[in-house]
């Protein structure tokens, strides 16, 4: 089976030989293809290259977008460095309050050259893999781009100081996200990943007020274009998991911070699935093969089987071949109900 055939058949509940492998891999695949980071998050076909060498050794069943979360940001206005091998780093242009945020304007996807961008890379994926690998373009949460545009400690006192300014500047975040959504299903995306990480800091009510609705348009519109949405919140979701399952999200990314999958299954709808959880540190770029093969296995078991084979999220840049491999191997080795 194709990586986009296995990881369909599982999300459909039809017969697959393997669940799909989707370790989130950004700084570990520039390395692995001897690729700066500066050109990975700048150069499509840099980015492409990685990741689809990647895949294609490391047995993966999905290539993406994901880099780094200043595309959108940088058109809105936030000015970013990129140094040659380390993350980007926002510098200027930050949005001084949540009165201005709210005054914020729709930016034009193909008037930004990191947008831009993203539409070639998933077009170079259709063009250089066809439907060998699942393809998934990439917004961010309407949150975390907020907190993106004024600052994650700013964002924290928005949400009690001035709630209206700050729902006004989220309105018009989604209504961005989803021209931007539209342009990468057109480009050739399966899938569009939604990165809201910093839900797992504001609670429940929170979310709930600020963030759900708006994450829920996100997916419903994703559907709309016949692609598929994937959530990736870090941090314990545990007190917003429910929720984020009531998204109608087709992935839900789970964190190793959450405890356990097992209590929150049985919420899962048909064609819903999660996707995780082994600790990237401690027990992808730390463990054993025996500790690796013991995590993968029990989040398999926890999920009822229902969970695509990842860590909580990115695979560290530290993260040896030789425990890559394992990880890799460890995925293959499942199947229903092993």
């Amino acid at each position: 089976m194709t990586g986009l055939e296995r990881t369909l058949a599982f999300l459909d509940g039809a017969t697959y030989d393997r669940p799909p492998f989707h370790p989130i891999i950004m700084r570990w695949a520039a390395r692995y293809a001897s690729v700066t980071y500066r050109d990975f998050c700048t150069i499509p076909e840099a980015k492409c290259f990685a990741m689809m060498k990647c895949a294609r050794d490391f047995g993966i069943d999905w290539v993406t977008v994901m880099s780094d979360p200043w595309a959108e940001a940088s058109a809105f206005g936030i000015e970013v460095d990129y140094p040659e091998d380390s993350l980007p780093v926002d510098r200027s242009g930050h949005i001084p309050d949540a009165r201005a945020a709210s005054l914020l304007k729709k930016y034009d996807p193909l008037g930004n050259e990191r947008c831009r961008n993203r539409l070639k890379e998933i077009e170079e994926f259709r063009r250089k893999c066809g439907d060998e690998f699942f393809i998934v373009g990439w917004v961010e949460g309407s949150i975390a781009e907020y907190c993106d545009l004024r600052g994650a400690s700013n964002a924290s006192v928005d949400f009690f100081t001035d709630p209206a300014s700050m729902e006004k500047a989220l309105d018009i975040i989604v209504e961005a996200a989803i021209g931007f959504i539209s342009l990468q299903v057109k480009a050739g995306a399966h899938c569009i990943g939604i990165g809201d990480a910093f839900c797992s800091q504001i609670g429940p009510e929170l979310y709930k007020e600020f963030a759900f609705n708006r994450e829920k348009i996100l997916v419903d519109h994703i559907h709309s274009e016949g692609a598929l949405a994937k959530l990736h919140i870090c941090g314990d979701t545990s007190p917003i998991l429910p929720s984020m399952i009531q998204t109608g999200a087709d992935i839900i990314d789970i964190d190793h911070l959450v405890p356990s999958m097992a209590l929150y299954a049985g919420l899962l709808g048909k064609g819903q699935v999660f996707s995780g959880k082994s600790d990237p540190v401690t027990v992808i770029q730390d463990g054993t093969t025996e500790s690796i093969n013991r995590s993968v296995e029990k989040d398999f078991e926890e999920s009822g089987y229902r969970c695509i084979v990842s860590a909580g999220c990115e695979i560290t840049p530290g993260t040896s071949l030789d425990n890559m491999r394992v990880f890799s191997r460890s995925a293959q080795l499942l199947s229903h109900g092993n």
